[in-house]
């Protein structure tokens, strides 16, 4: 009996996946970007995730990574309503920034007004933003890059704050053309990196805490934490000419990633929360599968990956995606908030998890509708 059970495991896992062989289409992945939106927008203050039994407030990163998705669908998407929610976001928190005056997370949320600022061209959007990130340029912290058990936020000492800030910095530079948000920015992030970045790897530590340390013979790289490094990515190399020295460095580092995420990628289509322990971390996770899904989606568009390469990543990775979404059109298996590896429900959401879903639509959509 123990022989034709091992037998048919083996059988079932050499089947290719239903995801894989489900083909995608532009009309489709739009529908279902539109679909979740719309049950966003109309969940926006309720809660749906085991660990807050309040909303979080508009200006917070949970919130903010929810714009980043929401933007690009507000691009794609036949009425105007999903860009004058967000203006009506901005209007409410009157285009500050969050509370802590270093801290990258509080400095998300101005990648949405940036964006605003860019359609309607009111620079009201922007103006204390600017302020923020000024401050700390000409006031910079002298925290050392260690996080050392949350007694030092005010620098990117954990690996999800390279998608909370620098995405901000960059496109600072790229619409003021000063050069110190640039600077600035590049000289944080490579100190971050030369903390956190496993060059054996091409993986990113969450935070000083998992470097050394072993789960069960495993080194611990955090899904969703490589997936705001590697979003992140895509959004900074946005903001820089292919042909600048700004531009080389993150590229190098986002193939360089590229290359490792297609290697353990799960066979359902999903990244484990351990990325190199899926035995450990069996459920599927949606926040990070889906930064994964839009990273590679985005350099398929834009000519850096091969796409016979890396489409078979990205189908697998948006059908499973498209398969945790309910009948009421909310994203399941999104991981609450958290610092490393754990559990994700079917029935349990989280506002950065329909954004990184919405980020990944919009690359997708672009590469189904050529």
């Amino acid at each position: 009996m123990n022989l034709l059970k091992t037998i048919a495991l083996i059988i079932v896992l050499s089947l290719p996946s239903v995801g894989y062989a489900q083909k995608i289409k532009a009309k489709r992945v739009k529908k279902d970007m539109q679909t979740v939106a719309d049950w966003q927008i109309t969940h926006f203050r309720d809660t749906f995730s085991m660990k807050h039994n309040k909303p979080h407030h508009i200006a917070d990163w949970t919130n903010a990574a929810l714009y980043v998705g929401m933007v690009k669908w507000a691009e794609m998407a036949d009425s105007d309503k999903y860009y004058q929610w967000l203006k009506g976001v901005g209007e409410e928190q009157k285009w500050k920034l969050h509370w802590r005056k270093y801290h990258a997370d509080d400095h998300a949320v101005a990648q949405m007004y940036i964006e605003l600022f860019r359609k309607y061209g009111d620079s009201t959007m922007i103006k204390p933003s600017i302020k923020g990130m000024d401050y700390i340029i000409n006031n910079p912290s002298t925290q050392p890059i260690t996080l050392d058990n949350y007694k030092h936020l005010e620098r990117w000492t954990w690996c999800d704050a390279l998608f909370m800030a620098p995405p901000v910095l960059a496109k600072l530079a790229n619409i003021t053309g000063d050069e110190k948000y640039t600077d600035f920015m590049l000289k944080e992030f490579k100190a971050t990196t030369a903390h956190l970045y496993d060059a054996d790897e091409d993986l990113y530590y969450r935070d000083n805490s998992y470097i050394g340390k072993l789960d069960q013979g495993h080194k611990t790289f955090w899904s969703r934490g490589n997936g705001w490094v590697f979003g992140g990515l895509t959004i900074i190399m946005e903001e820089y000419p292919k042909d600048s020295k700004e531009y080389a460095y993150f590229l190098d580092i986002y193939k360089k990633m590229a290359e490792k995420l297609i290697e353990i990628q799960t066979p359902k289509g999903h990244w484990a929360m351990s990325l190199l322990a899926a035995d450990l971390y069996p459920t599927p996770e949606a926040s990070g599968t889906a930064f994964f899904t839009f990273g590679l989606a985005w350099g398929i568009n834009n000519g850096i990956l091969n796409r016979e390469t890396y489409e078979p990543a990205v189908k697998k990775g948006w059908n499973a995606l498209t398969s945790y979404i309910t009948t009421d059109g909310m994203l399941g298996y999104v991981q609450p908030i958290g610092a490393a590896p754990g559990k994700a429900w079917p029935d349990k959401t989280e506002v950065y998890g329909t954004g990184a879903f919405l980020a990944a639509g919009s690359e997708v959509y672009k590469m189904y509708s050529k």
